[in-house]
């Protein structure tokens, strides 16, 4: 049976005690709908609940939140409880408030997300030494999660997604990373050493489908396109700040993209994700479906991601176009219509100036 997680907006007032009564009313009738209620969590400051819940379907919570309280919830989607436990590190009610007649829960939802990125599967170099690489990195960098308390939710040879609850300790962590990562790789030139990162922070259940999905989606985006090494949101800098007694970021090491930034940066990429495919799309169009001027847009996107708009685009689809012939999702011909370029030849220069190989010999070399 499908297993569901729901996000309530908590009245003023409520307190952890009332939430926790309100929650047993559920469990003495769950059954009645087919349900079975795991845990929940309750942020008192933000005045939020989400239930994790295993129910034939949504309605069911419904009727039964409906027929215990009436609080129906705001929003439902259908988790993972692996992925819930990466995340929020439980599937069920903390040891303290276990065994008791009231399970009273003040633990929030709200989660820290750090996203890493760094040599992906083309910056190998030699593949012992790629290899040598991702052993080193991925020792060193689990050793500074444990250190600053973060849980992996998901990685690959490139990729770090970590959860966290302090915001402090996020960025703290971010700093280690940055600090160690010179010492990994003493013999790589300065373009196979990639290592960016981005710090958002939210709750699991919102008007997306997946959990923490605006989250990560959101520090994914900074990771990859703000050209700075660690990047936070200003909700990150505003809540590590109220941490730490006003103690400031340091401006030098982390970049903090503004609400105007991170606005930018969502209109920037919700339009190319759903227009790069098209062979006409061009500067003059792009700025004017973001409601930019040429010039404008030209300033914002520069300052932001360091390419102008047309770099921007052929980047972006070269980048597509490696991952696909990576995943080998078609030859090259294919491959490079499909990412927008007209002509095969362009397309093969392009690849080769880019990651300084023809895309063919890629595929001879880099895929199995």
């Amino acid at each position: 049976m499908p297993i569901f997680m729901d996000r309530h907006e908590v009245p003023a007032g409520t307190t952890a005690e009332t939430l926790a009564t309100i929650h047993q009313e559920d469990l003495k009738i769950e059954h009645e709908f087919g349900c079975r209620g795991f845990t929940y969590w309750y942020d008192d400051d933000r005045k939020q609940a989400f239930c994790l819940i295993e129910a034939p379907n949504k309605e069911a919570i419904i009727d039964m939140h409906r027929k215990a309280h009436g609080d129906v919830p705001n929003r439902i989607i259908e988790v993972d409880p692996t992925i819930v436990t990466s995340f929020l590190g439980r599937i069920s009610d903390p040891e303290k408030s276990q065994n008791t007649t009231l399970n009273i829960i003040n633990d929030p939802a709200f989660r820290v997300i750090m996203v890493i990125e760094t040599n992906n599967y083309l910056n190998r170099v030699e593949a012992n030494q790629y290899s040598i690489f991702n052993q080193k990195f991925h020792k060193s960098i689990t050793k500074t999660f444990d250190k600053f308390e973060g849980r992996i939710v998901k990685q690959n040879n490139n990729v770090y997604i970590t959860s966290f609850k302090s915001v402090t300790n996020a960025v703290f962590c971010a700093l280690k990373v940055r600090s160690n990562f010179k010492y990994i790789t003493p013999k790589f030139e300065d373009h196979d050493r990639i290592l960016k990162m981005a710090i958002n922070a939210g709750v699991p259940v919102t008007a997306h489908n997946t959990i923490f999905e605006e989250t990560v989606n959101l520090a994914t985006r900074m990771c990859e396109h703000v050209h700075r090494q660690i990047v936070i949101t200003q909700e990150i800098k505003s809540l590590y700040e109220s941490e730490n007694r006003n103690a400031f970021v340091d401006n030098d090491l982390i970049y903090t993209l503004s609400l105007d930034g991170q606005q930018f940066l969502t209109q920037l990429m919700d339009f190319i994700e759903d227009h790069w495919r098209d062979p006409e799309l061009d500067v003059s169009g792009f700025s004017k479906s973001l409601g930019y001027s040429k010039s404008q847009f030209y300033r914002k996107l520069k300052s932001l991601t360091g390419k102008s708009p047309n770099i921007f685009i052929k980047d972006y689809r070269l980048n597509q176009s490696l991952k696909l012939l990576h995943e080998q999702r078609g030859n090259v011909s294919e491959i490079a219509f499909e990412t927008g370029f007209n002509s095969l030849a362009y397309f093969s220069e392009c690849f080769k100036r880019k990651f300084k190989i023809l895309p063919s010999k890629y595929i001879q070399q880099h895929t199995f």
